[in-house]
């Protein structure tokens, strides 16, 4: 092979592999701007969530308890650090690649295996629950009402992804958490670059009914219609 096919070859691998990429955030572009649930609007009164970014990763975080659902038994106060989170009147729950959650506290500590085994949906997953006493809106918290259906129907989403044992108990992942708030459970469900915790996210709001994107895989895909 000569030198200006072996040039020829190289070009066209590394065009594949910024092709890749683009086209990935090319479609979480168009699909993040596609409403799903076009003809939703918010109520003036109804119960407060939020979804709350840290501008990579979210969660929807929702009353403790209220007359629809009551999420004690799915999050304990014992499964925390220090139970005492467990007065706080919100919950925040999220969903990742288990390697991914527990291995990587912060993005130092991610490694290329780590990263690639998520993306291409490899382990199973966790759900992420941290206990969050009156939020308040702000640029990472931004604030929805729903209707008591809407609520109902974003509970029905939710519920289900918590793995049961035998018992019929949530799983905690025992000594593992960020902090003395929050607790991992075991969930139901696969993580992909195509399911990734944003699109759980977007996927829990078009259960409920809000207009959001039809594809949600970036934390982006979610915030900005709700600045």
């Amino acid at each position: 092979m000569t030198g200006r096919a072996i040039g020829r070859l190289l070009l066209r691998v590394l065009l594949g592999i910024v092709a890749v990429p683009a086209a990935y955030l090319g479609a979480a572009l168009l699909l993040g701007l596609v409403p799903a649930n076009v003809a939703w609007n918010p109520p003036a009164q109804g119960i407060t969530i939020y979804v709350r970014s840290n501008g990579v990763h979210t969660w929807i975080m929702m009353p403790r308890t209220n007359a629809y659902m009551d999420w004690r038994p799915y999050a304990p106060a014992e499964d925390l650090r220090d139970p005492r989170w467990g007065n706080a009147n919100y919950v925040a729950i999220g969903y990742g690649n288990r390697d991914f959650y527990l291995n990587t506290p912060t993005w130092g500590d991610l490694s290329p295996r780590t990263a690639a085994l998520a993306l291409f949906g490899r382990g199973p997953s966790l759900l992420h629950v941290e206990h969050v006493h009156n939020p308040e809106p702000d640029e990472w918290q931004r604030p929805i009402k729903l209707r008591p259906a809407e609520y109902r129907r974003l509970v029905a989403f939710i519920r289900p992804r918590f793995r049961r044992d035998a018992a019929g108990r949530t799983i905690p992942v025992a000594g593992r958490g960020y902090g003395d708030d929050d607790a991992f459970y075991e969930a139901v469900g696969g993580y992909s670059f195509i399911l990734t915790c944003n699109e759980w996210t977007g996927r829990a709001l078009r259960a409920a009914g809000v207009r959001t994107g039809l594809w949600t895989p970036l934390a982006q895909s979610l915030t900005w219609r709700l600045d």
